[in-house]
């Protein structure tokens, strides 16, 4: 019976390892069009689903031998402690809902860490996962070489690309491979030393004591050499391709480093200082905290970053001084090992000055696990197993020494049979809460997924149908009750503009565009108390509300109030003062127009939109010199671009006609700013800030629900802008 015990333990054992080997083979290649995110998200499913695997079969493997043995690690406690402090900073966090998101697969990394440092007891083992780790690379590699050249091996049309990588990114495909290119040329190397001269080939895995390979490795290293061949080809042409066609576009470092100083710095000095703004929210720091002179980087002013400029960066920003101090810790144990592995090494040089997404976070703690066993296989006296048990507790509740469960009585030995269950136990309602709610996002992703499809479509029903279903599935994104209220608002006006002219709609219709507008405010209303910093559903908020003016009650004034708290959360994009003057300007009140068009040149002098709004603010004001001025500098501005030009040159036209006419045609003009005209490409096309859907005017105007979410966040000029507002009854 104790034989056959042992068998099925090192079974189970085996399957765990088998589970982080496939997880290694598909993590690079692994994607899939249902999600929202073909790339990365799909990976994190990966991850989750195997890792918790792996996880449940080595907690029934504890109950099968009767005995709960963990292996210490160098680097279980600051592994542990990081993965505490990004909790802590995602349940304080204001956008939680957001943080605990992005922070359920990091969790499960802690726990694929777990598993590795427990599953892996040999350099058998060791080797095997290095060889599926190169493996996943060279498959990746392959794809991207017959790609290059053309030759596409899968069968999906949209795969079908030159550039097309597993990775969604070419950046993270050349770090992959970069850090993976170490471990296969070393065994490489090492297959043709021991070809050459094999006594000399006796060390370890990047191991700097002398411990003999499996008689087999040899051979089994040859495919190392060709895998590091494969990769290297795929990592050049990755390179090629980043410095051709597709740069990647990367957060300037000053910019970097400033929102995160900011981030720590925050009205609740404490909190943000030793937690940050909260892990997985670094999209709401870089809005509300970059600097004014970001506006004048002409290829990246218009573009919205949700990673910082490196992994360390945006650790200090969503994390604090404690997450960034737990990342050091982890630095320094690795650097005080007296092994060296360069893969890691290489790893924790680029989080230091290169932004990192979930894949590349997750294999930097794949090769941190990997090289925690190598540290524990080189010194097994320093890194021991630790049994708990009965005895273990008499001894200060566990110790590492050997043959402790022989020296345990029988009925000692009996009763500590209960610690492999309550470990299991523990491990399943460790994993119940996360699995659940991952599965539920999985799903509601998916199935908004699909609604994206029948929106493309223009299947207005079958898009309401599927994101309602979305939205009562995981009730938490903000991203669905961002679309949920578009897309009540499209029907919404759909309704109103299919009623024949001259005719009233019957009471049925109007109950529906009722219903619906409400639906869309209340949409917008959740999605502001989910992601209360986030400017995009503010935004998105005071689109709503700027649809109905002329249909509901005070839907100027709540427009311009959610439009307020959109740029004290993004109180440098030029574009937010060109929305809230283009209110003003849709109201009648030029005044107050002209000063927010101002606003937005005086954050960026070059931006042809904002001197074009302005210049038509102070034509309606019968200001037509500064018109004429602000005009002029548009067309400075446009040069390079014919579409603009043509209606630039139409409304200077119209501009003199009227000044010829006008006997206020005299008013002094302003300075023209001396500017250079932009290329082409760098100028979005000009045009009058109007809604984007406007429901025809309602007598008497419909009551309508007003914004209810109070929030703070700073302003360029005036401090923190409070936005407060209580429902109307």
């Amino acid at each position: 019976m104790p034989e056959r015990k042992k068998e099925f333990s090192s079974y189970l054992e085996n399957v765990s390892l088998i589970l982080v080997g496939i997880l290694f083979v598909l993590f690079p290649i692994f994607f899939l069009s249902t999600t929202t995110d073909a790339f990365v998200e799909p990976k994190e499913l990966l991850l989750i689903i195997l890792s918790s695997l792996a996880l449940l079969i080595f907690g029934f493997k504890t109950i099968v031998e009767g005995r709960l043995r963990l292996r210490t690690s160098p680097f279980g406690l600051p592994m542990l402690l990081f993965i505490l402090v990004t909790l802590a900073s995602a349940i304080l966090s204001t956008n939680k809902a957001d943080a605990l998101t992005a922070f359920a697969p990091l969790l499960f990394v802690g726990f694929l860490y777990f598993v590795i440092i427990n599953v892996v007891s040999n350099q058998k083992q060791l080797l095997l996962l290095l060889g599926t780790l190169t493996v996943g690379a060279v498959l990746s590699s392959l794809l991207t070489v017959f790609s290059f050249f053309k030759i596409y091996l899968l069968p999906f049309a949209y795969t079908h690309a030159t550039y097309f990588t597993t990775f969604g990114s070419l950046l993270d495909q050349a770090i992959y491979y970069a850090l993976i290119l170490p471990i296969a040329g070393y065994f490489g190397y090492e297959y043709i030393n021991h070809i050459s001269s094999p006594k000399r080939s006796n060390a370890a895995p990047f191991s700097t004591e002398g411990t003999t390979h499996h008689k087999k490795a040899p051979a089994f290293m040859g495919l190392f050499g060709v895998g590091f061949l494969v990769i290297a080809i795929g990592l050049g042409l990755t390179v090629y391709m980043l410095f051709t066609n597709q740069k990647p576009l990367i957060l300037p470092f000053d910019v970097g480093l400033q929102t995160a100083f900011a981030a720590i710095s925050q009205n609740n000095v404490f909190k943000s200082l030793l937690l940050g703004s909260g892990y997985g929210t670094y999209l709401n720091d870089f809005t509300m905290f970059k600097p004014a002179s970001y506006n004048t980087n002409e290829a990246l002013w218009a573009f919205t970053f949700f990673r910082s400029s490196s992994f360390f960066l945006e650790i200090l920003a969503t994390t604090g001084l404690l997450g960034i101090g737990v990342y050091g810790m982890i630095i320094y144990r690795v650097i005080k090992e007296k092994n060296f592995f360069l893969p890691l090494m290489l790893a924790l040089l680029a989080s230091l000055a290169l932004p990192f997404s979930f894949t590349l976070t997750g294999l930097l703690f794949i090769l941190l696990a990997l090289f925690a066993v190598v540290c524990i296989q080189n010194n097994p006296q320093k890194f021991g197993e630790a049994e708990f048990s009965l005895f273990a507790m008499k001894r200060r509740l566990f110790s590492g020494e050997s043959g402790v469960h022989a020296q345990q009585t029988p009925s000692e030995r009996k009763i500590s049979r209960i610690f492999p269950v309550i470990f299991f136990i523990i491990v399943i309602l460790v994993l119940a809460v996360p699995l659940y709610l991952t599965s539920r996002f999985i799903l509601s992703d998916m199935t908004f997924q699909q609604s994206l499809v029948a929106e493309s479509e223009n299947n207005g029903l079958a898009t309401y149908q599927l994101q309602t279903a979305a939205i009562s599935m995981f009730p938490y994104r903000d991203i669905y009750y961002r679309s949920f209220s578009d897309t009540n608002l499209a029907l919404a006006n759909a309704l109103a503009e299919n009623q024949p002219k001259n005719s009233s709609p019957s009471a049925q219709i109007q109950k529906d565009i009722l219903t619906l507008i409400q639906q869309s405010i209340n949409a917008g209303r959740a999605a502001v108390t989910i992601a209360p910093e986030t400017s995009f559903d503010w935004n998105n908020l005071s689109s709503i509300y700027r649809s109905l003016i002329g249909f509901g009650q005070n839907a100027d004034q709540f427009t311009i109030l959610t439009l307020n708290q959109a740029i004290a959360l993004d109180p440098n994009n030029p574009q937010q003062y060109i929305n809230l003057g283009g209110v003003y300007y849709q109201l009648g009140q030029y005044d107050n127009a002209i000063r927010e068009f101002t606003i937005a040149i005086n954050l960026k002098p070059d931006y042809a939109n904002a001197y074009y709004n302005v210049g038509h603010a102070y034509e309606q004001e019968g200001q037509y010199g500064n018109a004429l001025t602000a005009f002029q500098t548009v067309k400075q501005l446009v040069g390079g671009n014919a579409a603009n030009v043509k209606i630039i040159n139409a409304d200077i036209a119209t501009l003199n006609s009227q000044i010829a006419t006008s006997k206020n045609g005299t008013s002094q003009p302003g300075k023209n700013p001396q500017v250079s005209p932009i290329p082409q490409n760098q100028q979005q096309p000009i045009t009058v800030n109007k809604p984007g859907t406007t429901l025809p005017p309602h007598n008497p105007k419909e009551k309508i629900p007003a914004p209810t979410v109070s929030v703070q966040g700073p302003t360029p000029s005036t401090g923190p802008t409070t936005v407060s507002a209580t429902p109307t009854k």
